[in-house]
């Protein structure tokens, strides 16, 4: 059942998967379009296998960067979330500024931390995944935290539980889901934000400064293998935090 349950899932999106490469590769060859406009599929393929040790690299770099920005991030987002669960004067002062950080534009903030922080050093792009991790992470955990109704903080008061008690037994499952949701929203947006942050300087590498130079020396194919190794790259953080999801719900019994 589950096998045929996700056979019936993964199926419909890789159909249609193929059927817009097909398309995508006619209308390229019926309508000439330039490579500078929209590469070929197989062209972007052929150039992702001959250039796979170096697109491998810089998922390396990126993929280092986004893991480091989302660990700091999550904990960062659920530290502070729990603080303003607990304490509402703190709350009313944290939330708008979690709000400010949210509109902060990367495009702005890449070359302050830059500047900072050295041009030869990878801790720009990781504040800058962090950042962009915690405001996601924060807004979602302090929601779920504030989702346990007043009738079973009641009836553990009636079973007369401790804090931590009632904490681990209601508070934390309930806002596991949330918690979660948070995290997959987060784990694109690391990926996304570090790839951003690359574009405005630092050390040579990762796949932003890949694909930069190569659409700068026009080598159009080659820069999409970059993006389609970006793809990958956030896919793989997406299922990961998704995978962390259900393995935490099964052995918490969700």
């Amino acid at each position: 059942m589950r096998e045929g349950s996700f056979a019936r899932t993964a199926w419909p999106p890789i159909v249609l998967g193929l059927i817009v490469l097909l398309l995508w590769q006619g209308a390229v060859m019926v309508f000439e379009i330039k490579p500078f406009i929209l590469p070929a599929p197989f062209q972007i393929t052929s150039e992702f296998v001959d250039n796979f040790d170096t697109v491998l690299a810089g998922v390396i770099v990126t993929g280092r960067n986004a893991l480091i920005g989302l660990v700091m991030g999550t904990i960062m987002g659920i530290v502070v979330a729990i603080i303003a669960a607990l304490l509402r004067i703190a709350d009313a002062m944290i939330a708008p500024i979690v709000a400010a950080l949210a509109v902060v534009p990367i495009v702005a903030l890449a070359p302050v931390l830059y500047t900072m922080f050295g041009a030869g050093a990878e801790t720009a792009r990781q504040l800058v995944a962090a950042l962009a991790v915690f405001v996601p992470v924060f807004f979602n955990t302090v929601k779920g935290l504030r989702q346990v109704r007043p009738v079973h903080r009641d009836l553990m008061r009636s079973y007369a539980a401790t804090s931590w008690q009632a904490t681990r037994v209601v508070t934390l499952p309930t806002a596991l889901p949330f918690v979660f949701t948070g995290l997959r929203i987060a784990s694109s947006l690391a990926v996304i934000s570090s790839l951003v942050a690359e574009y405005f300087g630092g050390p040579v590498g990762g796949l932003g400064r890949s694909i930069t130079s190569s659409a700068s020396s026009s080598n159009y194919g080659l820069a999409w293998a970059y993006v389609l190794g970006s793809i990958f790259l956030g896919l793989l953080f997406y299922c990961a935090a998704l995978g962390l999801e259900k393995l935490v719900s099964r052995r918490s019994g969700g």
